[in-house]
């Protein structure tokens, strides 16, 4: 521990930011070699620990939960105008909607703007923490403008993942139960091939097919270890989460009906839903987090400092 040289409290050593008055002290080496005897751990405890430690990162840019809030709200935005689309169109009145060219001609549209929505945020938000993991202090600003920035990068891959997906539609469509399978296969394969996509985009700032080659080549070298860390992270937001929800849920029951008061469950019902939103912004902005650090020692050999003495580099591990 360290003392903040402002208000003399306490803060972790690989700190730059007071957590008490917000005074930014000057940043040590942001990135370093991870320590040879941490400890190894299982591949969900590593997940659980890279869960926890991005947890600290956010807190210290807490503004950074508004990216996956736009993201959201765009995606929602998005969604709302494809499906006015399929009305307005008449299409959802034809019982082969999906047979002419103006139904894929919505449907390619809708996975278009979905896939940008969400890569330009979340390039906004893998950017940000790029800066914080090599001592810099990230704002949404400066967000913003790194994804713009690589604003043609960013298009250029939503057209092309935009038609990997109308592509794997059609095969489901066409071969029917067959083509389930095989569009969940194809569907897992490239979802795992293009994890490092956008870290990618943001540093390396390559062209789609470059990009995906360049992210599966990553996930090569260090098969497994990057989707252990998701469902860490996932098992930390759903934990948490329903720890947190069952409880106040049971709670505003219990009154309403002792109260026998409707204003109470609506209210009941309101702060659930809160919940759930800030847990899923929250999860969100872990993923991307835990994703640029991943990316940094896959890229460079090197973990975050606030990672490098918590053993999980052996969470970034490529297999032997």
């Amino acid at each position: 521990m360290k003392k903040c040289p402002n208000c003399t409290s306490l803060m972790p050593e690989d700190v730059a930011r007071c957590l008490r008055c917000g005074f930014d002290s000057p940043p040590k080496a942001a990135l370093v070699a991870p320590k040879a005897t941490a400890p190894k751990k299982s591949r969900f405890a590593n997940g659980w620990a890279l869960a926890k430690q991005s947890f600290r990162v956010l807190m210290l840019d807490k503004q950074l939960l508004v990216f996956p809030l736009l993201s959201g709200i765009a995606s929602f935005l998005v969604l709302a105008g494809f499906i006015g689309g399929v009305f307005a169109s008449g299409i959802a009145n034809r019982e082969e909607a999906m047979n002419d060219a103006t139904g894929w001609l919505l449907v390619f549209a809708y996975y278009f703007a979905n896939y940008f929505v969400i890569v330009f945020f979340n390039s906004a938000l893998v950017a940000c923490a790029m800066i914080r993991f090599r001592g810099g202090t990230p704002t949404l600003a400066i967000g913003l403008r790194e994804a713009r920035e690589r604003l043609g990068q960013i298009v250029a891959w939503a057209l092309f993942a935009a038609s990997v997906g109308v592509l794997l539609q059609m095969i489901a469509e066409r071969v029917g139960f067959i083509g389930k399978i095989v569009m969940a296969v194809l569907g897992a394969a490239w979802t795992v091939a293009t994890y490092f996509v956008v870290p990618v985009l943001v540093v390396e700032k390559l062209g789609p097919l470059d990009a995906a080659r360049r992210s599966a080549s990553i996930v090569k070298e260090s098969w497994g270890e990057s989707l252990v860390s998701n469902v860490g992270i996932g098992l930390v937001s759903t934990l948490v989460t329903v720890l947190l929800i069952i409880p106040t849920a049971l709670l505003f029951i219990v009154a309403a009906i002792k109260l026998a008061s409707i204003a109470v469950a609506l209210l009941g019902v309101a702060v659930v839903l809160l919940m759930i939103v800030i847990a899923a912004l929250v999860g969100s902005a872990l993923s991307s987090i835990t994703l640029a650090a991943l990316y940094l020692y896959a890229t460079e050999g090197k973990v975050p400092q606030a990672y490098a003495d918590t053993g999980l580099q052996h969470a970034f591990a490529a297999r032997a």
